[in-house]
């Protein structure tokens, strides 16, 4: 190759190299410029400082959960919106109690009734409900609640003699802190990523009278319900539901103590004296910090060159109320209530609104009764029948394999805000056959053949009595009824 071709070659090579320069300029421009979150400014970097990489189980380390579990707390107990909220979670969750509902093949609904009462009947002696409320509020504001499942001697040897004792999150902890992909502070998997084994704390990190210990055991998986919030996919620890808004509930404490101490301030001086002349005017002397008392319906005189004036308070308390239920419905909001159920304010709600909260509300306790059922209840249920069968008479004879029978929780209903639209409502869609006495019984956490069997008696009695029974429907719906047989 010549001088020039030489020279020439560098030309086209250079300008090759310039134009892939500027096309991947372009590309980076392209992508960047489609998503602005993905841009650093010096506007928005402080902001997203701390947005990390980590694993769901690395950024919840022992110690930020302890951190968060312990601010979740201490604004719990001291923040009469926050304890209210969770009870009222607690409380529309669970209720008095789920109760269950078996099916199964071949038997007839007394002798599964005779095993429905014994499994309500245990629950009621280890005070199940209760337990499951706690289990809720820990849920909301630790993240997790461990409950250890245990042979109770002190309940009755005729029956079932197994218990729940609830653990809080803090004594689920390993014993040496150690990196270890197949374990997550306290909980070992298996090659599978099931849980294998919990190791639980013999008694709570913070007790005063016992002081730091690691001494506790390993417990089969099987022997522990650990029911936690979970957020992210492999996460195996959990973050309380309230921790979005614990900065909300520290701003709306602070703006409370700060209208209050404006409030105050302005109150405490009933009046000040100050000079009315300019500055280089010469007023009578007064001593400094000179105070005077003030007696109900006095006439005064003020020296001259002085006047007596009120302090203002400057502080914008007209927007309190508007700036709580601001703050009170985003933090609603992160823990799936509306702002009537959450600040139990309704004041401004219409009918409408107010149904449409609440079938977002209860659609949201729908979802959490699943899991509860799902990680909590259905274990219990599993366990107990095991136990059961070893009780003799506690369970019928005669009966199929567990294996093969199927059931379902019955919880408290709620009331609707209109109850007689909501009878004309299941009046129709009875008569429709868009549902079904079952069903709408096991709404309000009932049995649906104890109550028919229990309306029958009172029709019986009523009409040996010789009260008037309006049991029969009239024409009109008859003909419907009929008709809608006819066209099925």
């Amino acid at each position: 190759m010549g001088l020039l071709g030489w020279i020439t070659g560098r030309d086209k090579a250079a300008e090759l190299a310039a134009t892939v320069e500027r096309q991947r300029a372009v590309v980076q421009q392209l992508i960047r410029g489609r998503y602005d979150a993905a841009q650093t400014t010096e506007i928005n970097k402080r902001h997203w400082a701390y947005a990390d990489g980590y694993a769901a189980d690395a950024a919840l380390s022992p110690e930020i959960r302890r951190k968060l579990r312990n601010r979740a707390r201490l604004e719990r107990d001291n923040n009469p919106y926050l304890a209210g909220m969770v009870q009222t979670l607690a409380s529309d969750l669970v209720g008095t109690g789920p109760r269950l509902q078996l099916s199964i093949p071949g038997a007839d609904p007394d002798t599964s009734g005779v095993v429905e009462e014994a499994v309500y009947e245990w629950g009621q002696r280890i005070d199940l409900a209760r337990k499951l409320r706690t289990m809720k509020m820990a849920k909301a504001i630790d993240g997790e609640c461990v409950g250890v499942l245990f042979t109770n001697r002190r309940l009755s040897r005729r029956g079932v003699q197994l218990d729940m004792r609830l653990v809080e999150a803090d004594q689920l902890a390993s014993p040496v802190p150690k990196i270890d992909p197949a374990a997550v502070d306290g909980i070992e998997l298996d090659a599978d990523g099931n849980v294998a084994r919990y190791y639980i704390l013999d008694h709570h990190p913070g007790a005063t009278l016992v002081g730091w210990s690691v001494d506790g055991r390993w417990y089969d998986a099987e022997d522990v319900i650990h029911w936690f919030h979970a957020l992210r996919p492999g996460q195996h620890r959990g973050v309380g539901e309230v921790v979005p808004a614990l900065e909300q509930f520290a701003h709306l404490r602070r703006y409370t103590l700060a209208v209050i101490t404006a409030a105050e301030t302005a109150a405490d001086f009933a009046a000040i004296i100050k000079t009315t002349l300019p500055p280089e005017g010469v007023a009578t002397a007064l001593d400094a910090w000179e105070t005077m008392p003030i007696s109900r319906g006095m006439a005064t005189s003020i020296p001259d060159g002085w006047d007596a004036v009120q302090m203002k308070a400057e502080h914008p308390t007209s927007t309190f109320a508007e700036f709580e239920k601001r703050m009170l419905t985003a933090i609603a909001r992160a823990m799936n209530l509306p702002y009537i159920v959450a600040a139990m304010d309704s004041s401004a709600a219409s009918y409408s609104s107010m149904r449409g909260d609440y079938l977002v509300y209860r659609k949201a306790i729908g979802c959490e009764r699943a899991d509860m059922e799902r990680v909590v209840l259905d274990p219990l249920l599993e366990r107990w029948l095991d136990e059961a069968a070893l009780v003799p008479g506690l369970v019928p004879d005669g009966l199929p394999p567990v294996a093969e029978w199927t059931w379902s929780w019955s919880w408290d209903g709620f009331e609707h805000v209109d109850p007689s639209k909501e009878a004309s409502a299941l009046e129709t869609a009875l008569r429709t056959h868009t549902t079904t006495l079952r069903r709408e019984y096991a709404k309000k956490n009932m049995d649906w053949r104890r109550e028919l069997q229990d309306r029958a008696d009172e029709i019986a009695e009523m009409q040996r009595l010789g009260l008037f029974v309006d049991i029969a429907p009239d024409a009109q719906q008859q003909t419907s009824i009929v008709e809608d047989a006819q066209d099925s």
